[in-house]
């Protein structure tokens, strides 16, 4: 390996604290997937603050973006998997920030909302910088075959988490 990871630094003090019968290769996919995720969560905190946006307000405009037109706080809570409260604060910000607007409801105990044009923009350049970030670090470190490669790989496993687990949540969140 050319460039040792911090998983590759600590494996072997790792597996020799760990009961018998732990899988060395196991334990150290399941280890760099793990920490690969987090780091994800570092480009989107990145991306979010350049474009004055907290990760959580970014996800609540991802969220809104793909349900649109209109969604609604209960929408919000469930995809995000928050509870009401916080989903109504983040509505609050969000509205007063000018990147969503209120939206009439036929029913009066909900309160839908939708992207303004502001908001759209916001969510499209920070969008945008994630995925560059993201290209800039995989170009760096794999080469396009090694990204061929690495894709059918992690489906299968993904599909075999899934099979065991149900389908895994189709959105980003770092809550």
């Amino acid at each position: 390996m050319a460039d040792q990871d911090s998983v590759g630094a600590e494996l072997g003090t790792w597996i020799g604290q760990m009961p018998d019968g732990v899988d060395r290769d196991v334990e150290a996919a399941r280890q760099r997937i793990g920490r690969i995720s987090r780091q994800f969560g570092q480009v989107l905190a990145r991306a979010a603050t350049r474009h004055e946006l907290t990760v959580g307000d970014w996800e609540a405009l991802s969220v809104l973006h793909r349900a649109g037109p209109v969604c609604t706080p209960k929408q919000l809570a469930e995809t995000l998997g928050l509870t009401a409260g916080t989903i109504s604060l983040r509505i609050d910000r969000l509205i007063q920030a000018g990147l969503v607007e209120p939206v009439a409801a036929a029913d009066g105990r909900s309160r839908p909302v939708r992207l303004t044009r502001k908001g759209r923009h916001r969510w499209r350049a920070a969008t945008t910088a994630r995925a560059a970030y993201e290209q800039e670090i995989f170009a760096s470190a794999l080469t396009e075959e090694q990204l061929a490669l690495l894709n059918p790989l992690l489906a299968t496993l993904l599909a075999r988490f899934e099979q065991e687990f149900g389908p895994a949540s189709r959105h980003d969140v770092t809550r």
